[in-house]
């Protein structure tokens, strides 16, 4: 496995309060895995709880969004398990079996943990399959389309189009 601290390319968290959001910074000891990453999201207010975004080394990202009790995951792509701890728990946490070196990759896990913010999951989906699309490009988008995407873009160091 790759040290994946060395290779984030960010680690945002957003969380909505009376409509308006807010966008930080999440440090590296919060990437351990999808539990710390998702008792770190616990700490943050927020009306419908807080999401975190994760892009590792222009090659996959992690979406984890917790409400009260309850954490969904998107991973980019599940090939990622093979070399990021990171990505490897999320395969573990949505219960999927570890990649093996034939699979294509594809993405994994709740495809509609955006959806009541604004986030299709067909919109979502069709994102995914962009593989001319970097894992920050994606992200901003989703950004974008749940209503933090300015925000998003100045935390990340991005350029808005």
């Amino acid at each position: 496995m790759v040290d994946q601290f060395d290779d984030v390319d960010f680690a945002i968290a957003a969380f909505r309060e009376d409509d308006v959001w807010t966008v930080q910074e999440l440090t590296r000891h919060h990437l351990v895995d999808v539990e710390t990453l998702a008792d770190a999201l616990r700490r943050l207010p927020g009306d419908s709880g807080a999401v975190a975004m994760v892009a590792m080394d222009e090659d996959f990202f992690v979406v984890v969004r917790v409400s009260g009790p309850t954490t969904r995951v998107l991973l980019s792509d599940v090939t990622a398990a093979d070399e990021w701890d990171l990505a490897a728990s999320a395969v573990d946490f949505l219960g999927l079996p570890q990649p093996e070196d034939e699979d294509e990759q594809v993405p994994a896990g709740d495809l509609e943990l955006l959806a009541d913010l604004g986030m299709h999951p067909v919109d979502l989906g069709v994102l995914l399959e962009d593989f001319d699309l970097y894992p920050d490009e994606m992200l901003s988008d989703i950004a974008r389309r749940v209503g933090f995407g300015e925000l998003f873009d100045d935390v990340v160091g991005l350029t808005s189009a």
